[in-house]
């Protein structure tokens, strides 16, 4: 595997700035994490890479999924 070293991000400065790690990604497509010195992650843009071929529509569920899994407690309180 090539790794671009301006690719190059540690899991803690992901973990501590996701936001830069993400224009990274907008940048050159994606990134990859280290841990413990070695690859171990690779953050893509879900939108530009050519293994991952989804409709938008697909893309709009994977996302809402996400949401709704993570904020599900904040969405019944609000249903309430």
């Amino acid at each position: 595997m090539k790794i671009n070293t301006n690719q190059i991000v540690s899991i803690s400065e992901a973990n501590q700035n996701f936001s830069r790690v993400a224009r990274m990604v907008d940048r050159y497509g994606e990134v990859c994490i280290f841990k413990n010195n070695r690859p171990k992650y690779r953050l893509i843009d879900i939108e530009r890479d050519v293994t991952i071929e989804m409709t938008d529509d697909e893309k709009i569920d994977f996302v809402a999924a996400r949401v709704l899994k993570e904020y599900r407690r904040a969405f019944e309180e609000l249903a309430k």
